[in-house]
Protein backbone atom coordinates (compact mmCIF):
# COMPACT_ATOMS: atom_id res chain seq x y z
CA UNK A 1 0.00 0.00 0.00
CA UNK A 2 1.08 3.53 -0.74
CA UNK A 3 2.02 5.84 2.14
CA UNK A 4 -0.17 8.58 0.67
CA UNK A 5 -3.20 6.45 1.63
CA UNK A 6 -2.48 7.17 5.31
CA UNK A 7 -3.17 10.89 5.00
CA UNK A 8 0.04 11.93 6.74
CA UNK A 9 1.43 15.45 6.57
CA UNK A 10 3.83 16.22 3.72
CA UNK A 11 6.84 16.72 6.02
CA UNK A 12 6.34 13.27 7.58
CA UNK A 13 6.00 11.64 4.15
CA UNK A 14 9.21 13.34 3.02
CA UNK A 15 11.09 12.11 6.11
CA UNK A 16 9.84 8.58 5.50
CA UNK A 17 10.94 8.67 1.86
CA UNK A 18 14.38 10.02 2.86
CA UNK A 19 14.73 6.96 5.09
CA UNK A 20 13.72 4.64 2.22
CA UNK A 21 10.35 3.86 3.78
CA UNK A 22 8.11 3.92 0.74
CA UNK A 23 5.21 1.67 1.69
CA UNK A 24 2.83 1.10 4.57
CA UNK A 25 4.25 -2.40 4.92
CA UNK A 26 7.79 -1.06 5.51
CA UNK A 27 6.50 1.55 7.94
CA UNK A 28 4.46 -1.01 9.88
CA UNK A 29 7.55 -3.19 10.43
CA UNK A 30 9.18 -0.38 12.44
CA UNK A 31 8.54 0.20 16.12
CA UNK A 32 8.39 3.55 17.90
CA UNK A 33 12.00 3.30 19.07
CA UNK A 34 13.21 2.77 15.50
CA UNK A 35 11.21 5.79 14.32
CA UNK A 36 12.77 7.86 17.12
CA UNK A 37 16.22 6.73 15.94
CA UNK A 38 15.28 8.01 12.47
CA UNK A 39 14.78 11.46 14.07
CA UNK A 40 10.98 11.52 14.12
CA UNK A 41 9.50 13.61 16.91
CA UNK A 42 7.21 12.19 19.59
CA UNK A 43 4.27 13.99 17.97
CA UNK A 44 5.10 12.65 14.50
CA UNK A 45 5.43 9.11 15.84
CA UNK A 46 2.07 9.34 17.59
CA UNK A 47 0.43 10.71 14.44
CA UNK A 48 1.89 7.84 12.41
CA UNK A 49 0.62 5.37 15.01
CA UNK A 50 -2.90 6.82 14.91
CA UNK A 51 -3.02 6.80 11.11
CA UNK A 52 -1.86 3.16 11.06
CA UNK A 53 -4.47 2.23 13.67
CA UNK A 54 -7.15 3.74 11.46
CA UNK A 55 -6.02 1.24 8.82
CA UNK A 56 -6.15 -1.63 11.34
CA UNK A 57 -2.39 -1.77 11.99
CA UNK A 58 -0.66 -1.19 15.31
CA UNK A 59 3.01 -0.28 15.86
CA UNK A 60 2.95 -1.70 19.38
CA UNK A 61 1.05 -4.95 19.01
CA UNK A 62 1.79 -6.28 15.57
CA UNK A 63 -0.45 -9.07 14.46
CA UNK A 64 -0.06 -10.92 11.21
CA UNK A 65 -2.73 -12.96 9.52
Amino acid sequence: MNLNNLGLETNILEKLKLNKIDSIEKLWKLNKKELKELKFTYEEINLIAVKLQLKGLDLNKRKTK
